[in-house]
Parts: C-alpha cells; structure tokens; sequence
C-alpha cells in the first residue's frame, strides 16, 4: 500500500510524538467519518528510543492534526489586511520577486530566516538553506537562541562538542530548573525518575525554586530564590574546592585550567551565598559531597534556570561541579554523542580552531553575538525597528511564531509589521501569519515524511524517519516541493542543472553517487544547492513517495564516511558506499526508527575537540563575570515585590502547535500559581480574579494558592493565549499569552538569551 493511502482504521501505524524533543514512537489509529481523524494513540515498542514509553500528552494530537485553522491554500493579504486565496504559480512568482527586489535594494543580508524546524519538523526545514543560499541569506534564528545558546557557547569553549547525561545509569542525577516529569529532556523520563527515587544507594537533586513534580522525589531539594541558580551552584563549586573534594587526578589528566579557576572559589564566602541563594549553608554541603562521593553523577539544566538571570555563567558553573568531580567519559556520567544531522555547528563537530578560539560573528545592528549560527531572538525587533543601513528588511518565517513564542509580543508585533516583506510557511493560521504579505501552508506532520535531528542517545544513538499515515491535506505542499520551487523562480538552479544527475539516479544509486559526489566537486552550483538537487533528482527514485528523505541519503554517506567504527557496531559495515547505502535503505524501511551508531566510552573523548582532547575548564568571560555575584546582588523592585516564572510545564500545557483549546475540557488549567501566604498579603484567595503586572504589560488571571511555590515567586503555564478561529467566526483566547508580559531588553549579557523566568510582578485584587 502507499504511504499517502488512507489507512484502515483497525491497522495499528507506527509514527512519533511532535510535543517535545524526544519524539518518543507511537502507534496509532486513524478513522472518523472522513478517515483523518487519529483515534487511539499507544506507545511503540518497537521504537528503539523510547521502547514503548509516552506520556499522557500524545493523546492531544488529533487537535493538532484537526484543527479548524489550519491552511488550506496560499494566501496574500490585501490592502485592507484580509487575505485573498491565490494559487501556488502566483504566490511563488510574487513572493521570489519581492524577495529578490529586497536582495537587490539592500543586500541578501537584509532578509532574515526564522525557525525552520520545531520539535519533530526538521527534515522539511533542511531544504531552507538552499533557499537562503539563493536569496543571499548571512542571518538566522530560531527558538533555540532564546533557551540553549548560552549553553552551546559554554559547552563549545570547555569541550567543543555536545553531550548528554547518562539518567538511566547515574548514581546521582541533578537537574537545575527542570522538571522531567513533565519537560522530559531524557527517554523514558518518568520511568528513570521512579527507578532512582526507589533504589537506597541512588540519589536524585533537584534545584529549582518550586518544589515540582520532580522536586517531590528529590532525595534533595534546594529550594532557591527565584533567579540565584548562579549562588547556588557557585557555592557548590566553591564547597568543592575549599573541602578538597575535587579529582585532581583525574583533572590532571583530562583537563587544563583548574589554576585560573579553584582560586577564585576559594575566596567565596559560602555562608554569604547560601543566604543570597536561600538554601541553608549545610544543605549545600551536603549536596556538594554526595556529587563528591558519587561513583556517577549526571546533571541537566533546562529553561528555568537557561531563561534567568545569569544563564550563561550558570551553564558554565553547572559544568564546573561534574567536571570538577570527573564526571564524563563513562556509563552514568555526560557523554559526547554522533549525531546524524546536527542541529548547530557544535554538534556538526565545529568547536574551536585548534588554538582554542574561534571568529566571533555579530549581528549588524546591535553587535550581538551569533552563536551557533543564530541571531538572538531578543534582539530581533532592534534589528528592524531602526534606521540603521543594515537593518533587516524582510524575513521568511518557517515552523515558527515569533510574535506568540519570543519576549515581548507588542514590539515583536511592531517590527514584523514594519518590514517590507514577510512569508511564513506553517501548518495553521498562527498570530505571526497574520501579519505575513503572504501565508504557504504546508502539510501536517503526520501527512508526510518527516524526522527529528534531537538524536542526542549514547551509546545506542536512533534515527526515525516517520513515514506519512494520512495523505496530505489539498491545497498544501511539503516544505521540500516549497523551496525547489523558490530556488527555481529565484534563478537559482534549472532543468539543465538536475538533467545529468537525474539520468544517472535512473540508472541507480551507485551511478547516482558517482555522478552527484563527481559534481559536488566540479559544479559550485550543485555544491550550493545540494538539498534541493538531490530532492529533485534522487528524490523522485525513492519509493511510497519518500522524495523529502532524499538529503538523507547524503547525511548517512557522509555519517559514516566520519563515524566508521560507530557505524559497523550499528550493523553498517563494509566499504564507505555499502555502509552508507546499507544505513539509508534501513532509514526507509524501518518506520520504526533504527540505531545508527553504537559508541564505545573512549569516542566522548575522541570528540573533545580542543587542545590535546583535554577539558577546558577556564573560560576568562564568565571568569570575569563570577565576582559580580558578590559586588552587584540581585535587586527587588519594590514596584514589583513578586518574581513571575513565564511559561511552567505542566500537565494541562503541551507545545503551541495544538492551538485548538477543546481538549482542555476538565479541570483548572492556566492559573496563575502563588503561595498562600502571599495570596493573603494582597487580599487574594484560591480561585480569586486578580490582575497580573510587569512592566510591560498586565492580564487577568485566577488565582491558585499551593505551598509547592516559594514565597515571593509566581507562575504562568506556558502554551496558552493563542487566538484559534474555530470556524464560526469566532476568535477564542483560553489563557494568558506570556509574553504579552516580558520585556526583549531583560537578556543575558553574553547570549542574549531571554529571562522568561525572572520577571519583576505585582498583583491587585480585580
């Protein structure tokens, strides 16, 4: 049967969850009176990931895939600003047009990209580069610039490749400001929380400022201030060094730097910290030495502390206290993994140059750094709405809603308004849509073929290309056709240049490699465009349709031209082409998903890729940084004498792609989460109206008082305050849409990232 046939309803089908980044597999039931509704929804057992593994949020899906606005034709929006279906000829020829006038005026750096992915829509996005190639295209962004930059920066500058915490193995597992039970972050979350929490000689740490799900089997739960993740973890450093308890050994071996930094935590007053950071001094030291004592310690950080005050230091510290400890290169420690795809040039193996620095790239209006590639998304609305030369001019948004999911929605509305020209490519009608010159809708996820690049296991790494279970929906086009489409009306490649390769794809994939690797090398133009050549070209040659997986066909040459020995261990053995064929053909024939590298402990240390394969542990920026901890304390506004963490996970939330609100249909949701005794302060009580303000902005909320909230502190769930159109001409609104409150300016010093945790609030009673 053909992928894109509609499928029996009794028929169980293997496909992936899209609500967060482990994907885990599913099986799935479709029917309904038009054969598109998804109707039951299990684990996959026979996924290689997550084994059987889901949580409750799958079952949301079929809102997803059935919601009322989703696009059903490519749309322009007129004078008025209502939109007018056009068809797909005339939105291309228009848009490729208005585009390259904007390259011709001011440059192809004035046109800005953002998103191209989502949690599990990554293989669609591929293909934008060749778009962004033929317009011209230096800057990007996406929702990683405003979480895990910071991040990439630090890991980049200490060991030049990305890792990942062993949770099923560790004796201690640490997480600062996340929560997997429900953001899970790891596979099979739920099940290795259980597992730790139950064994007497394990240990679990959670640092967050409310006592979560997570936080509730912690072994130990430092309950910080709302925004002192940075005190906290420099006073559990600074305990390592004053009490001997680093692996000097171990170091000595495996790392440089420790002279530049255990002096500056030996001056730490740990008592001074512990009070800024409102965890008492011996719970600290005791945290300190079960890490110090442990045969394994994995530690993960996450948006409650990536979205505060201090978040690049904080991953810098957080690194620190494992590595300190010599927590890395073994079972139930961080390892560095192989990617298939790599999401960021980190992960693609581009580190630091071998004397360990590397260009710094800048943004052109702000002077803001690129990291990973990635324009920060605080600063994007500073980038437009000025009169600077270099301004951005247009953008191409894909997979992304900038003016709901960034910091400050009213300015970020402002500055895509502002631009000459703005396309978006998405599924449904989102609030940044509505303010594009021109809409393409592309299929579902589930109408297509499509894969997540969050392939971040060790030792057993999988891949899973999920194959399509309903056909696409008229009207759309997947995001590959999207982009050939563009590239072509740009001028960008013709018929003359597919035509040889086409001829040797017909004749089969040995011819095809032959011919296309001959070109890479020869043909800058087939170099330049290489995922749309080979979507046009090997594409139309692979079966049930599955042209969108044809740059999988060079990812896997290329992952086992670099990773031979991962690759064999996999099943993928033989000379570089048979090993690379053997792993694509099983890519497309395990709807399932398949292991594709099997790692032995020493490759985390083959993939440091800094001086000598050794850690760098001292970086002079955050160095530098460390004493303003002591010399410039954190400040309340007494304005604002409430700290608003915007966007909680929980239960009743899931990823904004479900916009329809139904699902919703029982029990409190979208509350606004306070301590009783601070409820009471300002005359509130549970279930109370109030009225929300930051200095940006004010909502209406509801009041729910629960003792899991530190005093001082509140909480908004994140994924609500969308506008859903159901149809009838109604808008609906369930919730507070968060960043309506936060201000672009609050950012990190160094990534920019943005402190959707640390916002200054007050309440008044409605």
């Amino acid at each position: 049967m053909n992928s894109t046939e509609t499928k029996s309803a009794e028929q169980w089908l293997p496909t992936a969850c899209i609500l967060c980044s482990l994907n885990c597999g599913l099986e799935v039931q479709v029917g309904g009176a038009d054969g598109r509704r998804i109707e039951r929804i299990r684990g996959n057992r026979s996924h290689p990931g997550s084994q059987g593994y889901t949580c409750e949020k799958p079952q949301r899906l079929d809102f997803y895939q059935n919601g009322a606005d989703r696009l059903k034709a490519p749309l322009r929006r007129r004078a008025d600003g209502s939109f007018e279906e056009i068809d797909w000829d005339t939105a291309i020829a228009e848009i490729a047009e208005r585009f390259q006038s904007v390259r011709e005026q001011h440059g192809g750096e004035t046109i800005l990209y953002y998103g191209g992915g989502g949690q599990g829509n990554h293989l669609g996005g591929s293909y934008a580069d060749s778009t962004l190639k033929a317009l011209g295209n230096r800057f990007r962004s996406n929702a990683l610039a405003q979480e895990k930059t910071g991040e990439f920066w630090v890991q980049g500058r200490m060991m030049g490749t990305g890792i990942h915490g062993d949770f099923e193995h560790c004796e201690v597992a640490v997480f600062i400001g996340k929560n997997p039970w429900q953001s899970h972050g790891f596979a099979r979350a739920r099940v290795a929380l259980k597992q730790i929490a139950k064994d007497p000689n394990r240990s679990l740490i959670v640092i967050d400022p409310r006592r979560s799900e997570t936080a509730e089997m912690a072994d130990y739960h430092l309950a910080i201030k709302p925004g002192t993740d940075a005190w906290c973890l420099a006073a559990l450093v600074a305990i390592l060094a004053q009490e001997n308890l680093i692996a000097r050994e171990w170091l000595a071996e495996h790392a440089v730097g420790i002279e530049n930094v255990e002096p500056l935590f030996k001056g730490i007053s740990i008592a001074e910290y512990a009070e800024i950071c409102g965890v008492p001094e011996e719970q600290l030291r005791a945290v300190a030495r079960r890490i110090a004592a442990a045969g394994s310690v994995s530690m993960m950080e996450d948006l409650g502390m990536q979205m505060s005050v201090h978040s690049t230091l904080c991953s810098y510290l957080q690194r620190l206290v494992w590595l300190l400890t010599g927590n890395y290169g073994r079972q139930g420690t961080s390892n560095a993994f192989a990617p298939l795809i790599g999401l960021t040039s980190m992960s693609k193996g581009a580190g630091l140059s071998k004397d360990g620095e590397k260009p710094e790239k800048l943004s052109p209006v702000v002077g803001a750094r690129i990291i990973s590639g990635l324009i920060p998304c605080n600063i994007i609305p500073e980038e437009i709405l000025t009169d600077h030369p270099r301004r951005y001019r247009a953008m191409l948004v894909e997979s992304g809603n900038p003016v709901h999911s960034l910091a400050d929605s009213q300015r970020m509305r402002a500055a895509l308004g502002s631009l000459e020209l703005l396309v978006v490519i998405d599924v449904a009608m989102t609030e940044t849509a509505r303010l594009a010159h021109y809409v393409l809708p592309a299929p579902s996820q589930y109408e297509k073929y499509e894969a997540t690049y969050f392939n971040l296991e060790f030792p057993k790494n999988s891949f899973h290309l999920r194959h399509p279970i309903l056909p696409p929906q008229p009207g759309t086009l997947i995001e590959p056709e999207i982009h050939a489409r563009l590239v072509e009306a740009l001028g960008a490649l013709t018929a003359e240049d597919y035509t040889p390769l086409r001829a040797a794809a017909e004749r089969g994939r040995g011819e095809f490699a032959k011919a296309f690797f001959t070109a890479l090398k020869t043909n800058p133009t087939i170099a330049r465009y290489a995922p749309v050549v080979l979507y046009r070209t090997l594409g139309p040659t692979l079966p049930n349709g599955a042209a969108a997986a044809a740059l999988l066909w060079a990812a896997s040459h290329l992952f086992v031209q670099g990773n031979p020995a991962s690759a064999a261990r996999a099943g993928f053995a033989g000379d570089a082409f048979t090993a690379g064929e053997k792993l694509f053909d099983a890519i497309l024939d395990s709807p399932s998903g398949v292991v594709f590298s099997v790692e032995e402990y020493e490759d985390s240390w083959r993939r440091v890729r800094l001086p000598e394969g050794k850690i760098n542990l001292a970086i002079p920026e955050l160095l530098a940084e460390l004493p303003r901890l002591t010399t410039e304390p954190l400040r309340q506004n007494p304005d604002f004498p409430f700290i608003l963490s915007a966007g909680e996970r929980r239960s009743e939330t899931t990823n904004t792609i479900v916009r329809n609100p139904e699902w919703r249909r029982n029990g409190r949701f979208g509350t606004l989460r306070i301590h009783p005794e601070d409820a009471a302060s300002v005359g509130l009580a549970d279930n109370d109206p109030a009225r929300l303000l930051t200095r940006r902005g004010s909502a209406e909320v509801t009041i729910e008082t629960t003792d899991t909230m530190r005093r001082g502190h509140l909480s908004l769930p994140n994924g609500l305050g969308l506008d859903y159109d159901a149809g009838d001409g109604v808008t609906l609104r369930v919730g507070v849409s968060v960043n309506e409150l936060t201000a672009s300016e609050d950012r990190d010093f160094l990534a920019g990232t943005p402190w959707h945790k640390h916002v200054p609030a007050r309440l008044e009673r409605v």
